[in-house]
């Protein structure tokens, strides 16, 4: 061992620089890795201002040491950290919207359930609903129930999917070693709006089981 570098800890590509060996590059190539050239190179910019200039200079060096002339296509590439950010925040951004459509359809399959449900309860307790018109029950009264029932299903559909899904992530950033980040206010939105869903869900069925006839109701068997 020649010497010790300083501490600098992990760098922005998620690299410990402080568990690392530094090796003459021919000696890693011929006796590590069995080739003749190796796959990448990192170079470091003194500056952010001199991060374009330098990878000029390394695309005019490269260009000159692999004998391709102007106008010839590259048989390099050279990249900055700031692309693989960009690159790698056009994937989070992807991802995020991929699963914002996957939630959308879930919400709508859930939704579409919770609707059969109500539309099959309105039918099973269509004498229920003539009973309580004919003891004075108000339209208004019958449809306020059976949205609060839809409201009261997918709040518990809705919470129980909240417990699963904190407690998947707090064991997965367990298994792999980072803090999970878990926000009061995203687990609040999405309570209400599961109980939202089933509130717009339940509208049909509680519209229909207020527009019953009351008669016809009470001779239903």
């Amino acid at each position: 061992m020649v010497g010790v570098l300083e501490g600098k800890g992990v760098n922005p590509l998620g690299m410990d620089e402080d568990n690392a060996i530094i090796i003459p590059l021919p000696i890693v190539l011929r006796d590590l890795m069995n080739l003749q050239e190796p796959n990448a190179i990192l170079c470091s910019a003194t500056s952010d201002d001199d991060v374009e200039p330098a990878v000029q200079q390394i695309t005019d060096l490269l260009r000159q040491r692999h004998r391709i002339l102007q106008g010839e296509a590259l048989d390099f590439k050279v990249t900055t950290l700031k692309e693989k950010e960009e690159q790698a925040r056009t994937i989070s951004n992807q991802m995020t919207l991929l699963m914002f459509f996957l939630a959308l359809v879930s919400l709508l399959v859930g939704g579409v359930g919770i609707m059969n449900i109500m539309l099959v309860s309105v039918t099973e307790r269509t004498r229920e609903i003539g009973i309580r018109m004919a003891i004075g029950a108000s339209t208004k009264a019958i449809n306020r129930q059976f949205l609060i029932e839809a409201g009261v299903i997918s709040t518990a559909g809705g919470a129980v999917g909240i417990l699963l899904g904190v407690a998947g992530a707090v064991g997965i950033s367990e298994q792999i070693g980072v803090e999970p980040l878990l926000s009061p206010s995203i687990v609040l939105i999405a309570f209400v709006f599961s109980a939202g869903v089933g509130v717009i869900f339940g509208l049909l069925p509680a519209r229909r089981a207020a527009s019953l006839n009351p008669i016809e109701a009470l001779r239903h068997d």
